[in-house]
């Protein structure tokens, strides 16, 4: 007969963070490289070019996926016990061009070290 391995203890302060992760750092790509599409593509395609719908249709779909990047965000940040200052300035980085990424390796680095933001 082989013995059941032991199930390992739960540790219930990091339950559910390496799922909360994964879900913030996509969110933080797909919303920084929609912002740079808005900003780099879309925004001078209507202006230059006299072509709205680009715009109409990408900063809508960025409107909606800065909705669900901060849902993610603020699930790993009460799931991290993040400071309320880590928190606002992660929520406001998906509305900068470029800043999505950058707080996106600073959580990732910080939240895999088990430091709070």
């Amino acid at each position: 007969m082989t013995a059941e391995p032991a199930a390992r203890p739960v540790d219930r302060r990091t339950r559910g963070i390496p799922a909360a992760l994964v879900r913030y750092r996509t969110m933080a790509w797909i919303v920084g490289v929609m912002l740079i599409l808005l900003v780099l593509v879309a925004v001078p395609l209507k202006y230059l070019a006299g072509m709205p719908g680009p715009v109409a249709v990408i900063g809508t779909a960025h409107g909606f996926l800065y909705c669900v990047y901060l849902l993610a965000a603020f699930d790993l940040a009460l799931r991290g016990r993040w400071t309320a200052k880590g928190t606002i300035l992660v929520l406001l980085a998906g509305t900068i061009p470029f800043l999505s990424f950058v707080a996106e390796r600073i959580v990732t680095r910080r939240t895999r070290a088990g430091e709070r933001v």
